[in-house]
C-alpha cells in the first residue's frame, strides 16, 4: 500500500490544489486516508471523463463492493476493503456515487434543478458523507445532511467554474429550465443564469457549513475547503458573470488568505 499511498499523494497535489492546500490542516493521523479516498473518487471520475475503456468495470466494481458482494479485486476496491477496516464507511454513498458516473457514462442531460441536485449529490453530496464518516462526527444523523450540501454547493461551483470547458466537450450540466428562463451559455449573455446559479449555490454553503461544528477532527481543514471552493463564485462576480470565456482562477494568495480567515474562525 506504500506505493498506492504515494500515489494517492501525488494525485491529490497535482489534480486538487484547492483540496490540497486545506488537506494540510487535516491531523496526521486521518489526512493519508483522505489522500487515499481521494485517489478512489478522483480515479473513477477521470476514467469516466476520459472516456476510457476501462470506465464502466471499475465504477461496476466499486457498486459492487458498495453493495456487499464479492467485487473484483481493481485498485479502489484494494483501497476500500483497507480503509473500512479503520473506518465505518458509509457503503451506500459509494453506490450512489457510482450511480452519479453512471449518468456521466450515459451522457445525461438535466431538464430540471432537481435533477442537477440529486446529480450533485451522487457525484459530490456523498463524498462530504464519507468525509464526514472519516472524520467522526458527534451525531452522523444530523451532520449528514450538511456535509451532503456542502459537497453539493462544490460541484455546483464547479459547474459554474468549468461551464466553457464542458461546452468544448460537448457537456452541458445546467438545467435546461434554467437555460429556457434565462438564456444561453454564451459569454456576454449569461449574467442572469449565472446570478441565478451563483445564489443556488451559496444556499448550499449556507446549509453546509453550519453544519462544521458536528465534526469531531477537521474542522478547520473542511472550513478552509469550503471558503475557498465559495470564493470561486465571488471570483466569477468579479469577472462580470461570464463577461467572457474562460475557467474562474481564484489567485493563491487571496486563495491562502480566505482559507486562513475561515480556520481561525473555526
Amino acid at each position: 500500500m506504500t506505493s498506492t499511498l504515494a500515489l494517492a499523494r501525488s494525485t491529490t497535489h497535482r489534480a486538487a490544489r484547492t483540496f490540497s492546500l486545506a488537506c494540510r490542516l487535516l491531523p496526521r493521523d486521518v489526512r493519508d486516508d483522505v489522500y487515499l479516498l481521494y485517489l478512489v473518487f478522483r480515479t473513477l471520475d477521470d476514467l469516466v471523463d476520459e472516456g476510457r475503456a476501462e470506465a464502466s468495470e471499475r465504477v461496476d466494481a466499486v457498486a459492487a463492493w458498495a453493495s456487499g458482494e464479492v467485487a473484483p479485486e481493481t485498485l479502489e476496491v484494494r483501497v476500500l476493503d483497507e480503509l473500512a477496516e479503520r473506518h465505518p464507511l458509509p457503503r451506500q454513498a459509494f453506490w450512489d456515487f457510482c450511480a452519479g458516473m453512471r449518468q456521466d457514462l450515459d451522457g445525461e442531460g438535466f431538464d430540471t434543478e432537481d435533477e442537477v441536485d440529486r446529480y450533485c449529490y451522487r457525484v459530490a453530496g456523498t463524498v462530504g458523507l464519507v468525509m464526514a464518516s472519516v472524520l467522526g462526527t458527534s451525531r452522523f444523523d444530523r451532520a449528514s445532511p450538511a456535509a451532503a450540501a456542502l459537497g453539493m454547493a462544490m460541484q455546483r461551483t464547479n459547474i459554474l467554474r468549468d461551464i466553457d470547458e464542458d461546452l468544448a466537450n460537448g457537456r452541458v450540466y445546467v438545467a435546461r429550465e434554467a437555460l429556457e428562463r434565462f438564456g444561453g451559455l454564451e459569454p456576454g449573455r449569461r449574467a442572469a443564469l449565472l446570478r441565478d446559479q451563483i445564489a443556488r449555490a451559496d444556499a448550499l454553503y449556507a446549509r453546509g457549513m453550519v453544519g462544521i461544528g458536528e465534526l469531531r477532527r477537521g474542522r478547520r481543514a473542511v472550513a478552509a475547503a469550503g471558503a475557498m471552493y465559495r470564493e470561486l463564485l465571488r471570483e466569477l462576480e468579479r469577472e462580470g458573470y461570464g463577461e467572457r470565456a474562460g475557467r474562474a482562477v481564484v489567485p493563491r494568495r487571496r486563495k491562502l488568505r480566505v482559507a486562513a480567515a475561515a480556520a481561525w474562525r473555526v
